[in-house]
């Protein structure tokens, strides 16, 4: 345990020298810390891109659900690769060519005034509740990992998100994410090659498997796992190409570099599929009493799984690698919720209130605003995280999809809908979103799956899983014909003589079809992105290398080695093409 502390805190200076490393790129304007100023490059916005789907979630409940059920839990994360592919196909340059500091100012460019009013305020809420599932899941493994108390462990990790947010806004943000993503491939490939090598490779993992591996158990009834992959591509396309989510390609230099971020994100979420979930596969066949190792965490206890995974077949120092990844992952999510919020209120709530009392807004007034804003979004989120920490009755997986399938959908449906249904009355988006959160009301009590068992006559009924996938299934259809064909009906009430918003709108969708250019002052931006990133990833690169001191077998160091070879590479190859930008 000595040594994990070591890599944990080893890991939290590499964070504190990004903040500071960061800090001078994101004073000089709001636009600076909320979006780097639209001038990332596109691997370091592709990464941003990646960790905002990866969260500690992805370690603790995804890999219980893998754990439980084998291949179904990588349903989702190929929605998740599918709706990256639309990126790169359509949204990823579009957003880009929104020509916006925040998704909120797009909103009010689309929509007008009062649709930016009613979605600020809308999406801070859900950004706190979505965070907090985010810290919650981190907190239930950390405490584990530790034997510590989760509410304290939940207060800290919330407060180490903060340093970097806070500090060095959007710059600070992007480029811990880039080196997140690097310790989360660290550890994921590692985990996942000494697992195969353990079970004796892929075939050994299926035939292995204690169910059914495809299907896995308490599943009668195929079909539903078909049903739920289908709309699950509908649903992770709603939920990550919408103007909200537009965030993450904001910060782009240009059309070109949104379009590449959107497919490195792609590749890494369509590789990472596979490789995150090999070890509670192979833990599974290895560790069947797995999920008994942490008792306390009742409901939550085939969440630690990937600890206990590496406590017993990894060398010493990964458990401290993997936490790392799993603050690493976490904090991404966080951080960027906090600097995304900032800049919803700032830009859409604060200005324009300060506009109608000043003549003249100070930016650097706003900038200061934009830190206190991150400071107490950050607590806000410690406090959700402390309440679904109360929720025991509910596994992490189950908590993360209720929130995103019964709040997050209705609340985005008008978001991406609205990029191609151009003419709809001003009440459309507000009254969808109404709509949609009584649709997810109804699904939940009247639509059960006790009802559906009832009308096919089963008299057996279905299984709890059986009966989970169901709600999303119905939820998610439901969203799609009622919710979205309700704003699509809209269009026959709009009247373009009592529309106030219409040259905004024409505007809009002008700027949406029109590529953003790279300026002549972006070179030195490049120049440092690659230099400071560069030298960030070769300091981490020596610190996997010092693990090598670790008393482990020698295929224990030669993991470590290699790991710190591939990190130094990359490091070395930035530092490169910062020489000779």
């Amino acid at each position: 345990m000595f040594y994990d502390y070591l890599v944990i805190g080893g890991y939290f200076l590499l964070l504190v020298g990004i903040g500071f490393a960061f800090t001078k790129m994101a004073k000089s304007s709001t636009s600076d810390y909320f979006r780097g100023g639209g001038r990332m490059l596109w691997w370091m916005v592709g990464s941003t891109a990646f960790m905002a789907q990866f969260s500690a979630w992805t370690f603790t409940g995804a890999a219980g659900k893998a754990f439980n059920d084998g291949f179904a839990i990588s349903i989702v994360f190929f929605a998740n690769t599918f709706a990256y592919f639309c990126g790169w196909l359509f949204f990823a340059a579009r957003f880009r060519q929104m020509r916006v500091d925040t998704p909120t100012q797009a909103i009010k460019r689309r929509f007008g005034d009062h649709n930016e009013q009613f979605f600020s305020w809308a999406l801070i809420i859900f950004s706190f509740i979505n965070a907090g599932v985010w810290l919650n899941a981190l907190g239930v493994f950390v405490s584990a990992v530790f034997d510590a108390d989760i509410i304290f462990t939940i207060v800290m990790a919330g407060l180490a998100v903060l340093f970097v947010s806070v500090l060095s806004g959007a710059w600070g943000v992007v480029a811990s994410d880039f080196v997140q993503t690097l310790i989360v491939a660290v550890v994921s490939i590692a985990c996942a090659v000494v697992a195969l090598i353990d079970v004796g490779g892929p075939s050994e993992l299926v035939a292995r498997f204690p169910s059914d591996f495809w299907v896995g158990p308490d599943m009668n009834y195929g079909i539903i796992l078909v049903g739920t992959f289908v709309f699950f591509l509908g649903k992770q396309l709603i939920t990550m190409m919408n103007m909200h989510d537009s965030y993450r390609f904001l910060n782009a230099k240009d059309s070109i570099n949104a379009r590449k971020a959107a497919l490195l994100a792609m590749v890494l979420m369509a590789v990472g599929s596979i490789i995150w979930f090999i070890p509670p596969w192979a833990a599974a066949i290895l560790y069947p009493d797995a999920a008994e190792a942490y008792p306390q965490l009742g409901n939550k206890a085939a969440d630690a799984v990937y600890l206990v995974f590496a406590r017993n077949a990894m060398p010493l120092g990964t458990v401290g690698l993997l936490v790392a990844g799993l603050f690493a992952a976490s904090m991404s999510c966080m951080d960027s919720a906090l600097n995304k919020n900032a800049g919803i209120f700032v830009r859409s709530l604060y200005q324009p209130w300060l506009a109608k009392r000043r003549a003249e807004v100070d930016d650097k007034h706003l900038l200061r605003v934009s830190r206190w804003v991150s400071f107490f979004s950050g607590i806000a989120v410690i406090v959700v995280a402390l309440y679904f920490n109360a929720l025991t009755q509910l596994s992490l997986f189950e908590l993360m999809m209720s929130v995103s399938t019964m709040i997050q959908v209705p609340l985005l449906v008008p978001l991406i809908f609205g990029l191609f249904i151009k003419r709809t009355p001003n009440w459309a988006p507000w009254a969808t979103v109404a709509l949609g959160l009584f649709v997810s009301w109804f699904v939940i009590n009247v639509l059960t799956p006790q009802l559906f068992a009832q009308w096919l006559g089963l008299e057996q009924g279905f299984t709890r899983r059986e009966s989970i996938d169901i709600t999303l299934i119905t939820t998610v259809a439901a969203h799609l014909t009622i919710t979205a064909g309700f704003f699509c009906a809209t269009a026959l009430f709009y009247r373009e003589q009592s529309d106030s918003h219409r040259e905004g709108t024409d505007a809009f969708f002008v700027d949406f079809e029109r590529p953003v250019v790279t300026d002549s002052g972006q070179d030195d931006y490049g120049r440092q992105q690659r230099d400071k990133l560069g030298t960030t990833v070769i300091f981490m690169a020596v610190g996997v290398l010092a693990m090598l001191l670790i008393p482990n077998p020698l295929w224990g160091r030669v993991v470590f080695a290699l790991c710190a070879l591939a990190i130094l590479a990359i490091g070395l190859l930035l530092k490169r093409s910062a020489r000779l930008a």
